[in-house]
């Protein structure tokens, strides 16, 4: 069986630009390597939301610890590779899963209706609802098992433990989360690590110690910012915003950002050269703030962060302390946009609600904003929008 799948496993081995072209709503924005990047740092559920359940990091390792619920993802994915070792502590009757493209639970169930790869005994490694042989001769019982799970179009493969397992077509959802499911009461507890990622539909923004997609405006980068270890940190001196070199249309944005005590900043989608942001003709300023400093206690309800500044107020107030480092997800499809901010989704806003924004323009430069330091970003990577 295994030998006659390998010639469709020798194509997950092309490159990630390849994989990434095989959908036309992607043209416009082709990575050419994709995005990879660790979703678990091993010491903290940073970038992860749980749901009905209890999970903590013991030993460098995610452990499901009691309830039935998700712990699932901040941001949805597209295209994608997913890798992760999994290990049941239960010595036999085991049950967990892996959810991809998945939406958020809803109703009464604690788990989203589709699509599960199964961690069941005996099933281990099966998606949900499709056929094809079941892997489980592949799993090392009682052991660390590593899954590579590869989504692409309509199409998903799985590799475990080094050997090819399944390839099916047929996933209906574009894009959805992802997420580990806790079914501690009828499964037993479960432990995940080293989960790694790579979009395939998304490209860096941001090198390790070179700005190569940004320039200052008007001025020296240098003035009023640092690049050292893929972090981007604006300082005290008086310097340009950053500006990125390539205008964009429709697009999705991902960063982290991290917000020093009582300072202020902004991420400037759709703007001009100058970096206008207010009024007919301009682009927009996300806004990035430290919201529950007293010095902001008094602000209107679009100055706060995630707001669309000027225009549309962020529905949530959602922001770590001071600190430490924000997921932040910007949208822009047309004249509609959603910004989601750790997770969860400040702003769904079009000119149904707000006329003002069939005002802005629909494509411009990228902007970071730095007024006297305190800001940082990291983690910066764009692909296509998600907005249908």
């Amino acid at each position: 069986m295994m030998r006659s799948l390998a010639p469709w496993f020798l194509l997950l081995l092309l490159t990630p630009a390849l994989l990434a072209g095989d959908k036309e709503r992607r043209a416009a924005l082709k990575p050419s390597s994709g995005y990879a990047m660790s979703l678990f740092d091993g010491k903290t559920l940073h970038g992860w939301k749980v749901t009905g359940c209890e999970a903590v990091v013991e030993n460098g390792e995610l452990l499901l610890k009691s309830g039935d619920g998700l712990v699932r993802t901040h941001a949805e994915y597209g295209d994608f590779i997913l890798e992760f070792e999994w290990k049941p502590l239960l010595d036999s009757k085991w049950d967990s899963g892996i959810y991809i493209r998945a939406a958020a639970p809803s109703g009464k169930s604690p788990w989203p209706k589709k699509y599960q790869i199964n961690l069941l005994e005996g099933h281990e490694g099966r998606l949900l609802g499709f056929d094809h042989p079941n892997p489980t001769e592949l799993i090392k019982k009682g052991d660390w098992n590593r899954f590579r799970i590869t989504v692409v179009g309509d199409t998903a493969s799985m590799v475990i433990n080094g050997q090819p397992a399944w390839k099916v077509s047929g996933l209906e959802a574009s894009h959805g989360y992802i997420g580990f499911q806790s079914e501690v009461d009828g499964g037993g507890q479960f432990l995940f690590r080293d989960i790694t990622i790579t979009e395939l539909d998304h490209k860096s923004l941001l090198g390790e110690n070179q700005l190569e997609a940004w320039e200052g405006a008007g001025g020296d980068p240098a003035a009023s910012w640092k690049l050292a270890d893929g972090v981007l940190e604006g300082t005290v001196g008086k310097g340009p915003w950053l500006r990125s070199r390539e205008q964009f249309g429709d697009f999705n944005l991902r960063l982290e950002y991290r917000i020093g005590e009582g300072k202020n900043s902004g991420v400037y989608i759709r703007v001009p050269e100058s970096g206008n942001h207010h009024g007919a003709g301009a682009g927009i300023e996300v806004q990035l703030l430290d919201d529950p400093h007293p010095s902001y206690a008094k602000l209107k309800k679009y100055q706060y962060t995630g707001s669309l500044y000027a225009i549309a107020p962020s529905q949530e107030h959602v922001g770590l302390p001071a600190g430490e480092w924000n997921t932040m997800e910007i949208d822009a499809h047309g004249q509609h946009y959603r910004v989601i901010h750790n997770g969860v989704t400040i702003i769904a806003a079009g000119p149904e609600d707000y006329p003002q924004l069939t005002e802005r323009n629909v494509k411009g430069f990228l902007g970071l904003q730095n007024h006297g330091g305190g800001v940082a970003f990291r983690r910066l990577r764009i692909g296509p929008s998600l907005q249908e």
